[in-house]
């Protein structure tokens, strides 16, 4: 198993994000041989930026990976009751590449918030945005971290032990969905 690639997406961009620790929480628990994350600072997209210039190479570049990828971990906070701007942006661009990179990919959905529900309408409107691309989206164990900037510890690791068990079983459940593709 440890020769499995994966990457993450974080919709935030801030460097220290409960998001980013979270997805790289996640990663160190699915032990990849190789993880990457995706750059998400996109232009915003444009039809007529596309038709004139194309799809940006960055772009390009993510769609790549995600479909060379073994799984995918999809991180988002909560703003105003949704997903990021910067991850709807990420989606709408990449949907744009032929190839269907997403299609039939393991697919981890993760959300914190500083906010008591942990995410939750943006965990649930991710899965509506990705829904279209048909990948393998992981049922559960749900995690949505509630309170998130007190759960790290200085080293990035969960605090809280229900909620980095979830994680855990969140990461095994999407290494065995890679093995299943596998056959």
């Amino acid at each position: 198993m440890s020769d499995m690639t994966l990457v993450g997406l974080c919709g935030a961009l801030r460097r220290e994000s409960s998001n980013r620790k979270l997805m790289q929480e996640a990663a160190r628990l699915f032990a990849p041989a190789s993880f990457h994350e995706i750059d998400l600072r996109f232009p915003l997209f444009d039809a007529d930026l596309q038709e004139a210039e194309g799809i940006p190479d960055m772009v390009r570049d993510a769609a790549a990976r995600i479909k060379a990828a073994d799984a995918v971990i999809v991180s988002t906070p909560e703003y105003n009751k949704g997903i990021t701007g910067v991850l709807k942006n990420a989606l709408d661009w990449i949907s744009r590449v032929e190839g269907q990179p997403w299609r039939d990919k393991p697919v981890a959905l993760l959300s914190a918030s500083t906010g008591r529900a942990g995410g939750e309408r943006a965990h649930s409107m991710a899965r509506l945005c990705l829904n279209p691309f048909r990948p393998r989206l992981l049922a559960g164990p749900e995690v949505m971290l509630a309170q998130s900037r007190s759960q790290f510890d200085e080293n990035g690791h969960l605090t809280d032990e229900r909620a980095a068990g979830f994680l855990q079983e969140l990461m095994d459940e999407l290494k065995r969905d890679v093995l299943r593709m596998r056959g």
